[in-house]
């Protein structure tokens, strides 16, 4: 995906996660995230397209911390966070394709990181708001979906943070059905995860299904859509495989 179609799909999701939390209220428990409410979600997220904005508007090279959670609720916050999120969107929308600022994940430029992170941290934030909000979920196209899966198994999880180890060798395949291609296989041992695109080889657990489902799914919002071989892999992940 190109670098302004992460964008529209920031604004798109953005939107539509402001909307959904409007309507489930700012006490809303958040199914997908135990033990937040709305509030947190907006703080959160809110936080994160701050810290974003950031370093590609004043651009920063090197990590710097966050701005903290602001002391806001109700309606002031809703309107906080729609400011931040537009002012995220304006940034990535007008910036330089050659702005140098520090990232932290490999990508084409520190441009098209800072897009296609913040549209999928957006997204899966979308779908915390709207499992608020009850009713049906929006859909996630099938492109973004694969786009974030990969993003997740062969950048977040090929960082020294993964806890997602095992004492023996083990190999995790994730099969996108509706997809041609779009097949991982994860090795884990006591060392970095490592992924590939493609079966190569036998695996000891496969988890199944659309790409829309194995989206949400490999980042905990909801259980895997098929599971086949050992289960305890599967739960292996799920336990461990939190971003930090």
């Amino acid at each position: 995906m190109e670098t302004t179609a992460f964008v529209e799909v920031l604004r798109r999701e953005g939107d539509l996660l402001a909307a959904s939390a409007e309507l489930a209220g700012p006490d809303a428990t958040v199914p997908t995230c135990p033990g937040w409410q709305v509030r947190d979600l907006l703080r959160h997220t809110g936080m994160v397209h701050r810290w974003a904005t950031a370093f590609v508007a004043e651009g920063h090279t090197g990590p710097r911390r966050d701005g903290g959670l602001p002391d806001l609720d109700g309606g002031a916050l809703l309107a906080w966070f729609r400011e931040g999120h537009g002012r995220l969107v304006g940034t990535l929308a007008d910036a330089s394709p050659d702005v140098d600022c520090w990232h932290f994940l490999p990508a084409p430029s520190p441009l098209a990181f800072w897009a296609r992170r913040q549209a999928h941290e957006t997204t899966v934030h979308r779908i915390d708001a709207e499992s608020a909000r009850g009713g049906d979920p929006t859909p996630v196209g099938v492109e973004l979906a694969v786009d974030g899966i990969d993003e997740l198994l062969r950048g977040f999880h090929a960082r020294p943070k993964s806890a997602v180890r095992t004492e023996v060798p083990r190999t995790l395949r994730v099969r996108a059905t509706d997809s041609p291609g779009a097949v991982w296989t994860v090795r884990l041992s006591t060392r970095i995860p490592v992924t590939e695109r493609g079966d190569t080889g036998d695996a000891d657990c496969e988890v199944t299904g659309p790409a829309a489902r194995l989206y949400p799914a490999l980042w905990n919002r909801c259980p895997f859509p098929e599971v086949t071989g050992d289960a305890s892999l599967a739960a292996l992940w799920r336990e461990k495989s939190c971003v930090v």
